[in-house]
């Protein structure tokens, strides 16, 4: 018997499990934690990224992440910055449309310091399975580039042959998509030691049998098993603002500090709702660190809501950047970037380490401002 089918019978056993729980013992557990984002009143944030480049010996340039999303779940309202003597230009990438500021500072003046300031306006998003989308049709080409392979979220090969094995039999995307959001969250699992917000490259996660990681790591093997089953899909690059509103603890973030609050989310194309809201990373975060106990049945009582929430909807907590991937910072010597969501700088062509804010250093702080 094959891995894949020893998760796929693992996977059955478990989704057998949730109608043994007992009506009454789950009925309690979901009402104690009830996640069913929905969308309603917008609600307003200022985020503020303070950037302060200590013990710069040299040149040294700074790239900040800037929404750069106009959805019916987010919106931009203003973008400000400032800095202490630096050259400072907002920016966009050619390719990916990504937005960014670049800080440039001379060599021989003050530690370079940048303070980007953003005002949006989110909301909870959620699908309704019995309607169907309205406005204009998606761009084809658009949706031919959510299929396509990124550096680290290749589709062929070994991605590919698990992507068919999960979706065989399957009679339209949607159910495609469940199938492979369920064989997600039973087949992989969070380890909090993973630096950041993981790596993403998916093809050595499944050579290696490695399923592990965070949420780079996570959603981006669903996004290509997505795309390697025909089904448009693409990864949103972000950063929780806020405490969640629906009782789960590790699904919030703290405003006065959120250094290591950054989160990508998953959105997939479905023939008949549009894009929909995905996030199986975010259940495997509830089942490793919710509670001090990590949770390995995905049928628990505390599971079972945020699970089947999160295939098609997501809370209103976090901002969205953008959705780019082998992305070159402009003017930067190191490498393209897999994905764009924490800060980045370099001082005399050496880059700072983004996943060490105190080091770096860099803080992003949130204010929900009042309607």
């Amino acid at each position: 018997m094959s891995d894949l089918q020893r998760r796929q019978l693992l996977q059955s056993a478990l989704l057998a499990g949730v109608s043994t729980l007992g009506l009454s013992g789950l009925a309690r557990a979901q009402e104690q934690r009830r996640f069913e984002p929905r969308a309603g009143e917008w609600r307003s944030f200022e985020v503020t990224t303070t950037v302060t480049l200590r013990d710069a010996q040299g040149d040294a340039t700074v790239w900040l992440p800037v929404p750069s999303l106009d959805t019916p779940w987010q919106r931009t309202l203003d973008t400000s910055w400032t800095s202490n003597g630096g050259e400072l230009s907002l920016s966009a990438d050619g390719d990916t449309g990504a937005k960014l500021l670049v800080g440039r500072f001379k060599a021989g003046g003050p530690a370079p310091s940048v303070v980007l300031t953003t005002r949006i306006q989110t909301q909870n998003r959620s699908v309704d399975w019995a309607a169907r989308p309205t406005g204009p049709a998606p761009d084809p080409a658009d949706l031919r580039r959510w299929i396509a392979p990124s550096e680290l979220i290749s589709t062929d090969g070994i991605v590919r042959k698990v992507a068919q094995q999960i979706v065989s039999g399957a009679r339209n995307d949607r159910e495609k998509v469940q199938r492979i959001y369920d064989w997600v969250v039973v087949s992989t699992y969070r380890e909090p030691k993973v630096r950041g917000c993981g790596v993403g490259d998916i093809k050595t996660m499944l050579e290696t049998n490695n399923l592990s990681g965070k949420c780079a790591d996570i959603n981006a093997l669903f996004v290509g098993l997505c795309r390697a089953a025909g089904i448009p899909a693409r990864d949103i690059y972000g950063v929780r603002l806020v405490p969640s509103a629906f009782g789960y603890r590790e699904l919030g973030a703290n405003p006065a500090s959120l250094k290591g609050a950054q989160h990508c989310r998953a959105e997939v194309y479905l023939k008949e709702h549009g894009w929909v809201a995905m996030d199986p990373a975010d259940v495997t975060k509830v089942m490793r660190q919710e509670t001090p106990e990590w949770i390995k049945d995905a049928g628990h009582p505390l599971v079972v809501p945020v699970r089947k929430a999160l295939f098609g909807s997501w809370e209103g907590n976090w901002m969205g950047y953008n959705s780019a991937s082998d992305l070159k910072l402009p003017g930067a010597k190191q490498a393209k970037l897999g994905f764009f969501m924490y800060p980045q700088a370099e001082v005399a062509g050496v880059a700072r380490d983004p996943y060490a804010p105190d080091d770096f250093s860099y803080q992003i702080t949130a204010k929900e401002l009042k309607a």
